[in-house]
């Protein structure tokens, strides 16, 4: 996986050639979802669709997200998908308890005892409560991201911006337990690119770092939301490029101040844009 992953897609289990197509797509993550997208009658195939496409390496690391934890499809998802080598991770929806990763994780380990990564998605006032501990509930746990319709409807919020506090939330406690900013929610409508780069310019200014997507045509644009622009880059090697030497907080010719905290922000921004080159 790329160092920076931008860009995750989701596509049904039940439709192995839009799976086919997704893992060409330029996505840097494909989601392979056997919850939400997949028609009740439809889970057993989509399961079994599943594992036979990860029985083997894929071009693009693959995830996979599994039913809800609290029902009876998990245990049978998870003998499913058990060793495969298609597999790069699982994605746990609705997740409110640290306990429901530490189940999976044990579930999941292997005879080494390094089971498969997982990601968790907070969908629930509750889950948003309980976040930090989520996010620090076990190593095997590497990210955690919101799923925002289920997030909204359990609110009962009114607009876009009555999520903020919990998208704040999420990037805070991901930060405190030492994991990789979170990537955005998905944007549902698939046809309106420039309000999903508006919606993705605040969702960087908030601190996140990529985002979910539910269509191809919707790569592109998250991914030109949220590398830095030439200017930024310019910006960020001046920056580094005068911290060279050890003489602490000091002034830029033109008058900016940079810092300890200055720099560290500028090497993140010239990581992020090198993440493409070999």
């Amino acid at each position: 996986m790329k160092d920076h992953p931008l860009t995750w897609l989701y596509v049904p289990g039940d439709r192995p050639e839009v799976v086919t197509k997704a893992l060409t797509s330029g996505a840097d993550v494909v989601v392979v979802d056997l919850e939400d997208a997949v028609a009740p009658d439809r889970k057993e195939y989509a399961r079994a669709a599943t594992a036979e496409r990860l029985t083997d390496p894929q071009p693009v690391p693959v995830h996979v997200r599994i039913n809800a934890l609290d029902g009876p499809l998990v245990p049978c998802d998870l003998r499913a998908l058990e060793g495969l080598p298609g597999i790069s991770g699982l994605r746990l929806p609705k997740v409110t308890t640290p306990q429901e990763v530490v189940h999976v994780a044990t579930r999941t380990a292997g005879t080494t005892g390094a089971g498969l990564p997982l990601h968790a998605l907070l969908e629930t006032a509750l889950g948003i409560e309980h976040a930090f501990a989520i996010a620090t509930a076990h190593p095997a746990l590497h990210g955690i991201a919101l799923g925002e319709a289920d997030l909204r409807a359990d609110l009962g919020v009114r607009d876009d911006a009555g999520l903020d506090w919990c998208r704040s939330r999420l990037v805070v406690a991901a930060r405190a337990a030492g994991l990789a900013p979170p990537p955005q929610s998905v944007h549902p409508d698939t046809r309106d690119l420039d309000t999903l780069a508006a919606s993705c310019a605040h969702g960087r200014a908030l601190g996140f770092l990529g985002r979910a997507a539910i269509h191809p045509r919707q790569l592109p644009v998250i991914e030109r939301a949220y590398l830095p622009s030439p200017e930024e880059i310019e910006n960020a090697e001046q920056i580094v490029k005068a911290a060279t030497t050890d003489e602490g907080a000091q002034a830029l010719p033109d008058g900016r101040f940079i810092d300890a905290a200055v720099v560290a922000t500028a090497r993140r921004t010239l990581s992020l844009a090198d993440r493409d080159r070999p």
